[in-house]
């Protein structure tokens, strides 16, 4: 068994109340409908400022890196608020969105050639029906422990997202 425990201990330094704010990326989480929406939004965010003009080592250290946060973060505020994976923690969506266009960001990638936006929202689109929808077993990763199946879900579905977006621009532009 996975013990998510060992490699989050840092987060018992930081407030319930910091923890809470991180993991909903503050008032994000608390919007009544549909916060999983507007996490994925501020992924597209993150994504735009950190990730589209990183390198593709760059890219995937940062996506490593926000990954482990994501998954002890959300652990930890798993326990301070004594629920499973609930709704308001909207971290998870924002870490995974921007692993929706890996490989197609900087200023000569595929988003750039196939007008920007257009792929950004096919992308998002992409997001939100794999990570709502959960097919190809990826409901299955919410069953890990702790923070752990609560970020890896949506990292599936953004790699899901990932590879049907390629497919479309291969065959279909």
């Amino acid at each position: 068994m996975i013990r998510v425990d060992r490699y989050t201990m840092w987060t018992r330094a930081l407030s319930t109340p910091l923890i809470v704010n991180l993991a909903t990326i503050g008032p994000v989480g608390r919007v009544k409908r549909a916060p999983g929406t507007w996490g994925s939004v501020v992924g597209l965010a993150f994504y735009a400022v950190f990730f589209h003009n990183a390198s593709p080592l760059g890219f995937i250290l940062l996506a490593a890196l926000s990954a482990y946060l994501a998954v002890a973060i959300c652990h930890a505020a798993e326990q301070r608020l004594q629920m499973r994976d609930p709704g308001m923690i909207v971290l998870d969506e924002v870490v995974a969105v921007p692993l929706v266009f890996m490989g197609m960001g900087g200023p000569t990638g595929l988003i750039a050639e196939h007008g920007g936006w257009p792929i950004l929202l096919a992308g998002f689109l992409l997001f939100r029906f794999f990570d709502v929808l959960k097919p190809l077993g990826i409901h299955r990763l919410q069953n890990l422990p702790g923070g752990l199946g609560c970020v890896a879900d949506d990292l599936a579905a953004g790699l899901a997202a990932c590879i049907s977006l390629h497919l479309i621009l291969h065959f279909f532009f």
